[in-house]
């Protein structure tokens, strides 16, 4: 389900915009709900904390609190790095600020006479539906796990390999273009895709991420030339799967 945050100071213009989602939602039947319809930047961020998301958020840029609409938008990011950002706004000079915060927003709307509001909304919520579908139904699977208060999404095929951390309990995700620490075990990874490989006591190698094997060194060199090691324990299985 797509999940929709409102987040406008005014509640005049709130219980609008709320209106306007709603009805769509009901008369088009879709699969999406109103989770969040807040004057509060907060109210949003504390459910993006304990929830795993897939959003559509409207956000007031001038809120009337510390934290403007577009910082909003920058926080919300760290949770939900797929989600639709549209910046509701009688300023449209601040749009710049986008850039500076490096958010990505899908639209912005202007509060002013020359605006169909509604019409611009239902035209959002369009897209973002179109494109949650797409995903939804496309071959596209995310790895998501919680690391410290955020909230993590991987695509398996960034996944090159997990390793048992210093620290108790603790995996390291090796991704093509990060690392991410989290709690959890091996042999739960193992479980979740037929592509990964136990390799050695302390690692977990996505096998569709292997370069090639060094059966001397017990070396696995992946993709993006990161080394992974193997055991002699397990060496059979990657020849198998290298040969493969």
């Amino acid at each position: 389900m797509l999940e929709v945050f409102i987040c406008e100071d005014d509640p005049q213009q709130r219980s609008q915009i709320t209106k306007y989602v709603s009805d769509y939602i009901m008369i088009e039947n879709l699969d999406m709900k109103i989770v969040v319809s807040t004057g509060n930047s907060e109210d949003v961020i504390d459910y993006l904390r304990n929830n795993q998301v897939t959003g559509l958020y409207f956000l007031d840029v001038d809120l009337k609190e510390d934290k403007s609409g577009i910082a909003l938008g920058a926080e919300i990011r760290q949770y939900d790095n797929q989600g639709a950002i549209v910046f509701i706004t009688t300023h449209s000079e601040l749009t710049y600020l986008t850039f500076t915060y490096k958010v990505e927003a899908m639209d912005y709307i202007t509060k002013d006479k020359f605006t169909d509001i509604q019409r611009r909304i239902i035209d959002c919520i369009d897209t973002a539906n179109q494109r949650y579908l797409m995903n939804k139904h496309s071959n596209r699977k995310v790895f998501q796990t919680k690391s410290g208060d955020k909230m993590i999404g991987v695509d398996y095929s960034d996944i090159l390999f997990f390793e048992t951390s210093s620290q108790l309990h603790k995996i390291i995700l090796h991704a093509t273009n990060r690392q991410v620490e989290f709690y959890g075990k091996l042999k739960d990874i193992l479980e979740m895709d037929s592509r990964f490989y136990r390799c050695h006591n302390s690692y977990v190698v996505n096998k569709d991420n292997i370069a090639e094997v060094d059966m001397s060194k017990r070396e696995i060199r992946m993709t993006n030339g990161q080394i992974c090691y193997a055991s002699s324990r397990f060496l059979k299985g990657l020849k198998d799967i290298v040969q493969h």
